[in-house]
């Protein structure tokens, strides 16, 4: 009877939540440089926060056999809702129009963990210094070319490889020649006919860390812009009009030189697709080398200035691909990771650390599934998607305290806001006309009327 009498309750709210109200909120003001916010099929604002998931070990037959289960459903556990999976076009196509049907059965079952533990997926056509024809993955030797040019690998600084002559020239004849153009975008094709109805899949990444020719006399900066206005943009273009011949839905990401890094605005145009993100990465040289993070230098504050010039002004969403330094526990590391996460916080739908594997270097958790030294900071409460237009969403590392303020949507709108915790103990209190649906396992669920404006908090302890 108690139960019957709780549910009948229960339902009465839902009920009443779900009644047009005659009262609705405005919605935020947002100015003329607004950054959209990236949403799913439901049109729920999405925070993304999740780690690359990779095997750069093994190809060929072994090609990703280092990726298990466990990954996904560790990540899950510890709060996060996002992979971005790293495949390998010299895996997919190792000979000219030659598509491996096992290594696509592979990354279906990869997508297939995923959905399991609901994980959203972005697949990344990867590549570290072009490709096998360099000592590194990506683009297959046999769409390599280099007019005879001279490569020289550097082991202790692989990418200062980048720079060598014959790297250089397969950037330019890759976005140049037509015969190439046309091996890339069937590539392109395959994927996303392949994994078009996968229900993980959010997106596609067109090509990491992409990088091209410099000119004599030109600087860095000068190439960077140039090659993201005159080879980039026009190869994404390329690139989107092959997915979405088999993928209408999917959003598509596109990355700019790693240039940005260095707080340089990109010179990419626009992309003509209407699912498109901007998908910066956040690296610093310094701690790249395995130096000690600098509040004085101002990095951060110069970069997210440089890196949201493009999204406000094309107006696309912006989740950054990578970040996070190689040696997370110098000094100031601490102090980097709550200063990184707070700016990451402003301006993105949400990101990808690298990289979620079990050991030492750049993994995010050790042998045993702990946290690596300060990367336990990249685990805070966030709302996975909101049924509305978010006013504001911030956490208080220090003092444990998360909130959302958002204006739920009309009464055609979505009803649903997903929230996502990390291991411990919150409490979530809930004020306007909504309530809290459900609580298990590291989620939770709010539902809230037409148009009421709501307010999340969730505390620590």
């Amino acid at each position: 009877m108690l139960r019957t009498r709780t549910t009948l309750a229960a339902t009465l709210v839902v009920a009443a939540l779900l009644a047009p109200t005659a009262a609705h909120a405005e919605p935020a003001e947002t100015g003329g440089d607004a950054i959209p916010a990236l949403t799913d099929e439901h049109g729920r604002a999405l925070t993304l926060r999740g780690w690359n998931v990779e095997d750069k070990a093994n190809r060929g037959d072994a090609a990703l056999s280092a990726i298990t289960e466990k990954h996904f459903r560790d990540l899950r556990s510890k709060g996060f809702s996002f992979a971005r999976l790293l495949v390998f076009w010299d895996d997919l196509e190792p000979r000219p129009g030659r598509y491996s049907q096992t290594y696509l059965r592979k990354i279906e079952r990869i997508l297939d963990w995923a959905e399991k533990y609901d994980v959203k997926v972005l697949i990344d056509a990867h590549q570290d210094v072009f490709g096998p024809a360099f000592g590194h993955r990506g683009v297959p030797a046999w769409a390599t070319r280099t007019d005879g040019l001279p490569f020289t690998p550097h082991p202790d600084d692989w990418f200062s490889e980048y720079f060598e002559p014959a790297v250089q020239r397969a950037f330019t004849h890759l976005y140049e020649d037509e015969d190439l153009r046309r091996a890339q975008a069937r590539m392109w094709r395959v994927l996303a006919d392949r994994f078009e109805d996968h229900p993980a899949v959010l997106g596609y990444d067109l090509i990491n860390e992409p990088m091209g020719e410099l000119r004599e006399g030109e600087d860095l900066p000068t190439a960077a812009r140039r090659i993201e206005r005159d080879q980039l943009t026009p190869m994404y273009n390329r690139l989107a009009d092959a997915v979405r011949s088999a993928d209408r839905d999917a959003w598509v990401f596109v990355e700019p030189t790693p240039i940005v890094g260095e707080g340089v605005p990109t010179g990419l145009g626009r992309i003509d697709d209407p699912k498109t993100v901007y998908a910066p990465h956040f690296y610093n040289t310094g701690m790249e080398a395995g130096t000690d993070y600098d509040p004085a230098a101002g990095w951060i504050e110069n970069y997210e200035q440089a890196v949201t010039l493009y999204p406000k002004e094309y107006k696309v969403p912006v989740v950054v691909g990578e970040w996070g330094p190689l040696n997370n526990s110098l000094p100031n590391m601490n102090r980097f990771y709550r200063e990184a996460m707070a700016s990451l916080g402003r301006y993105t739908s949400g990101w990808a650390g690298y990289v979620w594997c079990y050991g030492g270097g750049y993994c995010a958790v050790d042998g045993s599934g702990a946290f690596r030294t300060n990367k336990e900071l990249t685990a805070e409460p966030y709302a996975e998607a909101v049924a509305g237009t978010v006013r504001s969403a911030a956490y208080n590392s220090g003092a444990g305290v998360y909130r959302l303020s958002y204006d739920a949507a009309g009464r055609r709108g979505p009803r649903v806001t997903e929230l996502s915790l990390p291991p411990g103990d919150w409490r979530i209190t809930v004020r306007g006309a909504a309530l809290v649906l459900r609580k298990d396992r590291g989620r939770a669920s709010i539902l809230a009327a037409p148009g009421a404006r709501v307010t999340v908090t969730v505390i620590r302890g």
